[in-house]
């Protein structure tokens, strides 16, 4: 990812081409940044893509655009770089019928806390407010699902290179709690973790109960 963050795409005859993607907190977007993304696109003659991320990605630019580009959207990237918390997926939450807790606001503190936090590795949050956990959260790298009893807490969870399902660390929490509980995971991992370590190779290497009986401790939660 160069100064522009941007990410070079496909070489095609000798044509470099690059993408860039915007911060959109937890896939909420408004009106006028929606208007500003495809403005832009159409001057460049980009081409959008929408991501597994909960983002709009604007492919197909030449690099000596990007810094303009950046300037007339007045948008923040997505990732500024790789070893650090890159998103905080949410579910629509309080405007689902299914929802047991309004976790947008959840996510929002997340989001707000931890985005382009520094990680040993890249880093995902995933945020669901019922147990059908759309976003995938149990692939992520921590996840809070709302149920009826309360908040679950997850960690490990990866769907990339090395697919590995998340750990359930704790039931029945409230926000207070879980947030905490997140604090503490987050805290154990950057202390132990080797560089480029994944938080599901972490607590794999030092065994899943030590783990969590480690940051349930630090929690105050045992």
């Amino acid at each position: 990812m160069g100064s522009h963050y941007g990410n070079l795409q496909k070489i095609r005859n000798g044509k470099r081409k690059f993408s860039i993607t915007p911060h959109i907190p937890g896939g909420f977007i408004t009106p006028e940044n929606l208007e500003k993304i495809a403005k832009v696109t159409k001057k460049y003659s980009g081409v959008l893509k929408i991501t597994s991320g909960q983002r709009i990605m604007i492919t197909n630019l030449e690099e000596s655009d990007l810094p303009a580009i950046w300037e007339e959207l007045g948008m923040e990237p997505a990732v500024k770089k790789q070893n650090s918390v890159k998103n905080v997926e949410m579910c629509p939450a309080g405007f689902c019928k299914r929802s047991k807790y309004n976790t947008i606001g959840t996510g929002v503190k997340l989001s707000q806390k931890y985005q382009w936090m520094d990680m040993p590795c890249r880093t995902k949050i995933g945020v669901a407010g019922c147990r059908n956990a759309c976003g995938s959260v149990y692939s992520k790298d921590v996840g809070v699902i709302a149920d009826i009893p309360g908040f679950i807490v997850t960690a490990g969870g990866s769907a990339g290179y090395n697919p590995r399902m998340s750990d359930i660390i704790a039931i029945n929490l409230n926000e207070e709690q879980a947030l905490k509980l997140i604090d503490c995971i987050f805290d154990y991992y950057k202390e132990g973790a080797e560089d480029g370590e994944k938080l599901g190779f972490f607590i794999d290497r030092i065994g899943s109960e030590e783990f969590k009986n480690e940051v349930l401790k630090r929690a105050d939660l045992l």
